[in-house]
């Protein structure tokens, strides 16, 4: 990702959504190309000049201060992921020239994959680019369609666009393709030379018209916490609330949790999965014998 179009792009596409009427600025005259603010409105309303602010939605984004950042997000009405989305281009941009870098690889050890083992709700371990990096058994009970899907390496953004199978799995299809396309637009702002994200995008633009459309929003989300809803092929729909806690010593991979409400459909789901997989233990170990 390069870095000047990105935050000229970022930029312009959240000032666009931002009325002068939202902005809290009053008789606003004369006729408008756009219905988003102006540069010289935003600049007026962040404290900074016209020419300054220009330059930065030009690209030129390298030695803005924290306090600047924090009034272009305020103006522009930024979530805290699009907030650190902005600080992180920011960052890249201050920083000496960067290189090309190829993903180092992540290996789960034997004690973090006995972690998820120990759980009794489902576990996975992913990285900031969405590939499925492990799981535990109900982990992969609950994504078996990810895991033996055609398109691999395992990755949810791969599943989902391109697996046909995902329109099914997903209650809501159309969110679920603008999340993903979110968190792979915040991973590119951390990380904007990383060869295996950069790839994937790559990769997701060729197959996917879908994925071009989306991408081109500019949305940003962490994948951090939050709800999500699917209909697994054997017991049915579940309402999921999942968690993130990135792994110690690398900020790039995470274990991933899914719960659901007590007494809840989902929870008595939960409970049958737990018992297909068991069951579906047992017919491997008699196969084997």
């Amino acid at each position: 990702m390069e870095i000047e179009q990105e935050v000229r792009d970022f930029l312009t596409s959240r000032r666009a959504r931002i009325t002068p009427q939202r902005a809290g600025l009053r008789h606003v005259g004369g006729s408008r190309r756009v219905p988003g603010l102006r540069r010289e409105e935003l600049a007026m309303l962040a404290g900074v000049s016209v020419e300054y602010y220009t330059r930065m939605e030009r690209g030129r984004i390298g030695g803005a201060s924290d306090g600047v950042l924090d009034a272009i997000s305020r103006v522009l009405e930024l979530s805290d992921d699009e907030r650190a989305h902005l600080y992180d281009l920011a960052r890249n941009a201050n920083g000496a020239p960067l290189r090309v870098r190829a993903q180092p690889s992540t290996p789960i050890t034997a004690s973090v994959q006995q972690v998820i083992d120990s759980m009794s709700v489902p576990a996975v371990i992913i990285s900031e680019r969405l590939d499925l990096l492990a799981a535990n058994h109900l982990g992969r009970m609950l994504y078996a369609m990810v895991l033996d899907s055609a398109e691999q390496p395992a990755n949810f953004s791969r599943f989902v666009f391109l697996d046909p199978r995902a329109a099914g799995f997903y209650v809501d299809h159309d969110d679920a393709k603008d999340f993903v396309v979110a968190v792979l637009r915040a991973a590119s702002g951390r990380d904007p030379l990383d060869r295996a994200t950069s790839a994937l995008v790559g990769e997701l633009s060729a197959r996917s018209a879908d994925f071009r459309g989306r991408w081109a929003r500019h949305e940003v989300r962490r994948h951090s916490s939050g709800r999500k809803s699917i209909m697994h092929p054997v017991v049915g729909r579940l309402d999921l609330a999942y968690d993130d806690f990135t792994l110690p010593g690398d900020p790039h991979t995470s274990i991933t949790t899914y719960t659901a409400d007590p007494g809840s459909p989902t929870a008595d789901g939960l409970v049958l999965l737990a018992s297909w997989e068991h069951s579906a233990q047992s017919a491997r170990h008699e196969d084997v014998s």
